[in-house]
């Protein structure tokens, strides 16, 4: 694995060191040990899968509030995404700063989210899915999220002929530094 940090402090870009043969490729997606010398989190307490039906669809700007915070380990493992992540911690010198990556399973590449960060992304093709391994448990009471549109980050998405968006992501309020990680 080769990580590359993103401008963000403790964000990576996790790009894959794949051993090709005739049957294919086989390449490590997770390893403590090298997770642990870049000072990632290596506590796996839940895996997740999204689907998405369509190209366009937006989830996010999704975090965990104290004490739950949750780093995440992201991965398109079917189609494409334009995947979106906002430094949330008040304390941080990115605060309200994004980046984004592609992530598609042809390039196999991993997003690493660190805690304090709202995580989002939008399908760039039909039959989308991601692959999520998360620190903590999800806790229904600690979710919190942020307006994929909201002006205090002026997130660049990529134009879509129609976004699909569910009523929750489309009405977060707008944002406020004094309830950043609230």
């Amino acid at each position: 694995m080769r990580f590359r940090e993103l401008g963000l402090p403790g964000a990576y870009l996790i790009e894959l060191d794949r051993i090709e043969d005739e049957r294919g490729f086989f390449a490590r997606t997770f390893g403590r040990r090298e997770f642990a010398e870049h000072g990632l989190a290596t506590e796996i307490a839940q895996a997740n899968t999204a689907f998405n039906r369509r190209k366009g669809t937006l989830r996010g700007m999704h975090y965990q509030a104290a004490p739950h915070e949750e780093a995440k380990l992201v991965r398109c493992t079917r189609g494409a995404v334009y995947d979106v992540i906002v430094d949330l911690r008040r304390d941080s010198p990115a605060f309200t700063r994004w980046v984004s990556v592609e992530l598609t399973a042809e390039n196999g590449a991993m997003l690493y989210v660190p805690e304090g960060f709202a995580h989002g992304y939008q399908t760039l093709e039909d039959a989308t899915e991601t692959s999520y391994l998360m620190s903590q448990f999800y806790e229904p009471s600690a979710g919190r999220g942020v307006r994929w549109d909201d002006p205090a980050f002026g997130i660049d998405w990529p134009e879509v002929a129609e976004r699909t968006i569910n009523e929750r992501d489309r009405t977060w309020p707008d944002f406020s530094p004094a309830s950043a990680g609230a």
